[in-house]
């Protein structure tokens, strides 16, 4: 846990930023769905300029030498590429999610993200549930529940971006690789793909990136949106204390959500009652990290 002093106040301020530009992030894919770009054309832009923000990223953290030994690693390679197929899926699934007018429901899977985590870490890695936790996923089983009815079906948005994020991370946990080198390992998995996918687009005449300088620019900001709250998180997540990561993450999907009401989705009073279980869910199981960390070791960075 880091204190606030010299770095506790910059940590705080790059994990707020991390978070702020995830939880607006639906603005910028609503602006280039409202410019005739179709939700395929965006991914692939994603997948292609995240590589060079990445390769960046590895060069301005020295893992060169890390991201070479990685190269060599076949079994590390193999679960990166495992790890780029579960956050190609989330990707795509947000996209899809922000072009048809579900942020909202988007927005309810990053709430219950953290809570399938510590389920997951409970059945697999034999972590203990403490009992916060279990009163935390009951809640947001019975928002699922209502949400469910709400809508009249699964919120197959919702549980597929927890249940694929999760995923992520539950795979990345086995990665013997630091944050940077994975993440560009994972991006040059998808680079490739994309390029072929945005030339072929481009050749097809179905592309846009030559339409008019500001759109090309809007796509190339695809990389910097994806790769740059990802480096702030990084960096943040060293000298914060566990428990204000704890309350961060859940800024993203708040803004999310207030996103999603501004820009005028439904919120009926059932979908309502939703995330008022979802929302009990997520203040229980904040309650119970507080209430870990009190008990924690103060460790320094280093």
């Amino acid at each position: 846990m880091v204190d606030a002093s010299n770095e506790g106040r910059p940590a705080l301020l790059a994990g707020l930023g991390a978070y702020g530009i995830w939880g607006f992030l639906p603005l910028y894919f609503h602006l280039l769905g409202g410019l005739g770009i179709q939700t395929d054309e965006m991914i692939a832009h994603r997948t292609l300029w995240s590589v060079f923000w990445a390769l960046g990223l590895v060069w301005l953290s020295r893992q060169i030498p890390e991201m070479r030994r990685v190269l060599t690693e076949p079994r590390t390679l193999g679960l990166l590429a495992l790890s780029t197929l579960a956050i190609f899926v989330n990707w795509t699934i947000y996209v899809v999610a922000v072009d048809t007018n579900r942020v909202i429901e988007a927005s309810l899977g990053y709430y219950i993200n953290p809570l399938l985590n510590m389920a997951v870490g409970t059945l697999f890695f034999r972590e203990r549930m403490p009992l916060t936790g279990k009163l935390a996923i009951v809640l947001a089983t019975i928002g699922v529940a209502v949400q469910t009815w709400a809508l009249g079906h699964l919120p197959l948005i919702s549980l597929g971006l927890g249940i694929s994020f999760c995923a992520y991370g539950v795979i990345r946990k086995q990665v013997k690789a630091d944050a940077q080198t994975g993440l560009f390992i994972e991006c040059l998995f998808l680079a490739l793909p994309g390029l072929a996918y945005v030339l072929w687009l481009q050749s097809t005449g179905a592309g846009h990136f030559t339409d008019r300088p500001t759109i090309a620019l809007l796509l190339l900001a695809a990389g910097p949106a994806t790769v740059v709250p990802l480096a702030l998180f990084a960096w943040s997540a060293r000298r914060l204390s566990l428990t204000a990561l704890g309350f961060l993450q859940f800024v993203a999907p708040t803004l999310q959500f207030f996103v999603g009401l501004a820009l005028g989705e439904a919120f009926t009073p059932l979908r309502a009652a939703s995330f008022a279980f979802i929302w009990a869910g997520v203040a229980v199981f904040a309650w119970g990290a507080w209430r870990m960390s009190r008990r924690a070791v103060v460790v320094p960075v280093e």
